[in-house]
């Protein structure tokens, strides 16, 4: 896998994490979701950060 492919990964999992949170984050507070803990949407949200960072450091940082 090279490194273009796997930016174009890393963001798409990215987006993804990030519209299911705040779909889920909408939904919860519209009183949809009501039994999906908040802990759960946060957990979405760092995942998606934290994908972030790594997208960004990836392809900024290291080069192979």
């Amino acid at each position: 896998m090279n490194q273009s492919s796997l930016n174009r990964r890393l963001i798409q999992i990215f987006g993804t994490l990030l519209g299911i949170s705040v779909a889920v984050w909408v939904l919860r507070g519209i009183g949809i979701l009501t039994f999906i803990p908040g802990g759960i949407i946060w957990l979405l949200l760092l995942g998606a950060i934290a994908i972030g960072i790594i997208s960004y450091a990836q392809r900024t940082w290291w080069r192979f």
